[in-house]
C-alpha cells in the first residue's frame, strides 16, 4: 500500500492547461498546434463562426463542427480538473491521500471516474457502516478482512461487546462489522467500473404495465425487454416518458450470479475461517449498495447518450429547415386558417412589408364562400398576389379546397398556392417581439404576417420563434433544455452567418444571431439605422453605440450591403483582407467597377492560388476564400437548393392508391423514418426500412428536411387518416 502524502500542491494553471491541451488532441486527433491555437482564439473572445471563416490558416482550416467540438470538450475537461484538485484537496486534508491515489485521480479521464475514486472518502449521510464505526467496530473488519486461516467469528466479535456503545452481542458486533465491509466494497472504484460496465454490455431493460388493461400510446412497452446496449434512443425517452406519466415499471435485470463471481475474485482468498461469513458481505455489498446505484448510472448515462442524440436529430432538422431557399420577388398573401373565427388575410410586398389585412369565412360554421372570394380575389388583382400561403394548422384543408377553387375560377396561370408549417407561429404572434413589430394588430393578424414571410425568408422570420418551437424535432421535450437551447442556438448562429445578413433590411431578431452581437447591439443597430438612413459603408458600424473594435471585427464580415460605397461590402470579405484585394487586382489589372461580370470572372478562374497567394503575402485558404467571394458577390447560399413544391390543386388521401407516385417535401426526420409533406393533411411517412434498395442506419444519411423527394404510395389508412409511402426501386 502506498504511503500517505504529507506534503501536496495544487497544480499550476499552466501545468492544467498543458494536460488540458494534450487530452483534446489525443481525444478529437487533432495536432497539438491546432487545439493550442483554437483554444487561445475562443479564450480572447473571438466567436466560433468568425474562427472558422476568417482564422483558416491559424486553425489549420478547422470547420465550425471541430471548433465546437473543440470548445465543449474544453469546458468539460477544465471542470474536471477543477473537480479533480477539489477532491484532491479534500482527501489530503482528510490525512489519506497516497501517491497511488493522486496518479489514478490525476489520470482520470471522465468525471464518473473521479467520483469513483473519491467515493470512499467523501463524507456521507448516516449510514449502516458509520453506525457501526461509531460503535468502535472497525478493527473487527479490519479482522474479517484480513481473511484469518482459523479462529471463531463470534468469539472475536465478543470481544466487542460494550453496553455504553450500544454492542449488545457477538452477533450484533459481527454484522456492524460485515456493514463495514459491504460499503467498502461497494465504494471501491476497481469493483464499481466492471459493474458498471457488465451491466451496461449484459444487462436487460424490463418494461411492464403499471395497468395492463389501460389504453396508452405505451402498450408496446406493457410486456417488453430489450438488452441494455442495443437500446436505440427514441426508443430510450419513450420508456423514460411512460415511466414518468406513471404508466410503465422500468428495472435493468442482469444475471447477479457472474457479478458476485467477479467481486469474490477479487476481493477473497480460496479458504479462509470467515469465508461464509464475507460473501454474505459480498452479496449484500451488491444487491443493497451496488445495484442501485449502478441502476441507477447507467439509467442516466441511456438517458444523457439518447439526449445528446435527439437534440443532434432536432439541431439537423433545424439546420436544414432554416436554409430552407427564400422565394423572392414575389407578392404573398398569407392565410392563417381557422373556423369560427375566420381566416385571417396578410398581403405582403417582395420585402415582406405589410400592404393589406383583413378576414373572411370560407369554412364551417359559416361557410361564406363567395364573400370570401370577392375579398380575396380583390386583394389579389389590388396587389399582383402570385403566391398564397397557408398555413397548416386547424382548417387548413378546408380552407386549402377553396383557394383551389377560387384559382379555378379566377383562370390565372401565374397564380399558386403552397402549404406552410405553423410550427411556431402562435409562439410568435403572441410574443412581445410581435407585439413590438404590429402593435395593432391582433394574434392572428401577425400568423398571418408570419406564414406569409416564412415563405419569402424562412430564416429572417423563424428567428423570431425560440428553435424549441419550430417543430422539427424528435422528443425535444424530454431532454435537458439547457443543454438543447445551447445546440439549436449554434445551429441558428451558424446557418445566419453561413448565409450572410443584409445589415439594411435584417430584424433585431436576425442580427442577434450575427456574430459578436447580443440583442442589444442589434437593436441598437437597427436604431441607428432609422435615424440616420442606410448604411452605405461597413465602417459606419462603428458609430452604432456599444458596438466596439472586438464587436466591429467579429461581426463584419457577415454583415452585406447592396448598392453601397465599397462592392466589397456586399461580399463575405472581411475589411482586414481588402488590402489584399486591392494587391489581386493591382496584380492581374482589373478594377473593383468590374466586380459581378462575367470578363472579372473568367479572370478570376484563370488564377493559381498557390502560385498567387505568397505574391500577395497571404494564407492559401484565406485566398480561396476571397477568390470564391469575388466571383459571386451577394450570392445566397440558399438559392442553390431547389424551390418548394407550389399547387394548383387539392389532394385527398381518397385519391390515393397504393403505387401511386408523387413529389413531396420532407418536413421531418426521425430514427425511424422521415415525414413528407404530400398535400395531405397529414404527411406521410417513409419508414427507415423503406428509404433505399441499400441498408440505411440513419434516415439522415438518406434525407433532409426541405428535400424535395419522389415517393410511391405503399398504403392508406383512412380511418386514421395516415398514409404509408416508400422510396424504393424508384
Amino acid at each position: 500500500m502506498s504511503e500517505i502524502i504529507t506534503e501536496w500542491v495544487e497544480p499550476s494553471p499552466d501545468e492544467v492547461q498543458e494536460r488540458i491541451l494534450k487530452m483534446l488532441a489525443g481525444e478529437l486527433k487533432l495536432s497539438a498546434k491546432q487545439v493550442r491555437t483554437t483554444v487561445g482564439l475562443l479564450d480572447e473572445g473571438n466567436t466560433i463562426p468568425f474562427i472558422a471563416r476568417y482564422r483558416k490558416e491559424m486553425t489549420g482550416e478547422l470547420d465550425e463542427h471541430a471548433i465546437r467540438s473543440i470548445e465543449e470538450r474544453l469546458q468539460y475537461l477544465r471542470n474536471l480538473e477543477t473537480r479533480k484538485t477539489e477532491v484532491l484537496r479534500l482527501i489530503f486534508e482528510q490525512g489519506k491521500l497516497t501517491e497511488e491515489l493522486r496518479l489514478a485521480i490525476t489520470a482520470a479521464a471522465k468525471l464518473q471516474e473521479v467520483e469513483d475514486l473519491y467515493r470512499p472518502y467523501r463524507q456521507k449521510r448516516k449510514t449502516r457502516a458509520s453506525v457501526a464505526k461509531e460503535k468502535g467496530l472497525e478493527p473487527l473488519a479490519e479482522w474479517l478482512m484480513s481473511q484469518p486461516p482459523a479462529g471463531d467469528p463470534l468469539a472475536e466479535a465478543a470481544k466487542y461487546i460494550d453496553e455504553e456503545k450500544g454492542v449488545a452481542s457477538a452477533e450484533e458486533a459481527l454484522q456492524g462489522a460485515m456493514d463495514i465491509l459491504a460499503e467498502r466494497i461497494a465504494d471501491d472504484a476497481a469493483i464499481r467500473a466492471w459493474v458498471r460496465q457488465h451491466t451496461y454490455n449484459h444487462g436487460m431493460i424490463v418494461t411492464e404495465a403499471k395497468d395492463p388493461e389501460m389504453e396508452s400510446v405505451y402498450e408496446m412497452y406493457y410486456a417488453y425487454q430489450e438488452p441494455v446496449k442495443r437500446l436505440p434512443p427514441h426508443r430510450i425517452l419513450a420508456i423514460n416518458r411512460g415511466e414518468r406519466e406513471d404508466v410503465l415499471k422500468v428495472r435493468l435485470a442482469v444475471e447477479e450470479e457472474r457479478i458476485l463471481d467477479q467481486i469474490v475474485q477479487r476481493t477473497l482468498q480460496q479458504t479462509s475461517a470467515v469465508r461464509e461469513i464475507l460473501l454474505a458481505v459480498i452479496e449484500d455489498a451488491y444487491k443493497r449498495l451496488i445495484a442501485p446505484s449502478i441502476e441507477r448510472e447507467v439509467r442516466g448515462e441511456l438517458t444523457e447518450r439518447a439526449e445528446e442524440h435527439a437534440i443532434k436529430v432536432f439541431a439537423d432538422n433545424l439546420r436544414n429547415l432554416l436554409l430552407q431557399p427564400p422565394v423572392k420577388g414575389h407578392v404573398v398573401l398569407g392565410v392563417d386558417p381557422a373556423y369560427r373565427t375566420g381566416c385571417k388575410l396578410a398581403v405582403v410586398d417582395d420585402t415582406g412589408k405589410v400592404l393589406d389585412k383583413g378576414v373572411v369565412y370560407p369554412t364551417p360554421p359559416h361557410n361564406k364562400t363567395a364573400e370570401a372570394e370577392q375579398t380575396i380575389g380583390a386583394m389579389i388583382e389590388k396587389y399582383g398576389v402570385e403566391t398564397i400561403a397557408i398555413g397548416n394548422g386547424t382548417a387548413s384543408r378546408e380552407t386549402e379546397s377553396f383557394i383551389a377553387g377560387l384559382i379555378k375560377k379566377l383562370g390565372n396561370p401565374k397564380l399558386k398556392y403552397i402549404i406552410v408549417s405553423e410550427a411556431g407561429a402562435s409562439v410568435y404572434s403572441a410574443s412581445k417581439l410581435a407585439a413590438e413589430e404590429f402593435p395593432d394588430f391582433d394574434v392572428a393578424e401577425r400568423s398571418a404576417v408570419s406564414i406569409a414571410r416564412r415563405l419569402q425568408d424562412p430564416l429572417a422570420e423563424l428567428v423570431k420563434i425560440d428553435p424549441k418551437s419550430i417543430g422539427v424535432g424528435q422528443y425535444q421535450h424530454d431532454v435537458q433544455q439547457k443543454r438543447l437551447e445551447e445546440s439549436l442556438k449554434f445551429v441558428v448562429e451558424s446557418v445566419v452567418n453561413h448565409v450572410g445578413v443584409d445589415l439594411n433590411t435584417a430584424s433585431p431578431s436576425l442580427l442577434s444571431y450575427v456574430s459578436g452581437i447580443n440583442g442589444k447591439i442589434a437593436k441598437n443597430i437597427v436604431k441607428y439605422r432609422e435615424e440616420n438612413g442606410r448604411f452605405t459603408n461597413r465602417q459606419q458600424l462603428l458609430k452604432v453605440p456599444r458596438l466596439g473594435a472586438k464587436t466591429f471585427e467579429q461581426c463584419v464580415g457577415f454583415l452585406r450591403i447592396r448598392d453601397g460605397d465599397n462592392p466589397l461590402d456586399n461580399t463575405p470579405i472581411h475589411p482586414e483582407s481588402y488590402s489584399i484585394v486591392d494587391k489581386l487586382f493591382e496584380q492581374l489589372q482589373i478594377s473593383l467597377e468590374q466586380l459581378g461580370t462575367e470578363e472579372l470572372n473568367a479572370r478570376l478562374r484563370e488564377v493559381r492560388p498557390e502560385e498567387l497567394a505568397p505574391k500577395l503575402d497571404v494564407g492559401l485558404p484565406t485566398l480561396r476564400d476571397i477568390l470564391e467571394s469575388l466571383q459571386r458577390p451577394g450570392r445566397d447560399p440558399r438559392e442553390e437548393l431547389p424551390p418548394p413544391i407550389f399547387s394548383t390543386d387539392v389532394l385527398k388521401i381518397e385519391d390515393l392508391a397504393p403505387g401511386m407516385e408523387l413529389k413531396g417535401t420532407v418536413r421531418n426526420v426521425t430514427d425511424f423514418g422521415a415525414f413528407v409533406d404530400i398535400g395531405l393533411e397529414n404527411d406521410g411517412l417513409v419508414h427507415i426500412s423503406q428509404l433505399s434498395d441499400r441498408y440505411v442506419k440513419h434516415p439522415m444519411d438518406v434525407v433532409s428536411v426541405g428535400d424535395i423527394v419522389t415517393v410511391r404510395v405503399l398504403q392508406t389508412d383512412l380511418k386514421r387518416g395516415r398514409v404509408s409511402l416508400t422510396m424504393r426501386n424508384l
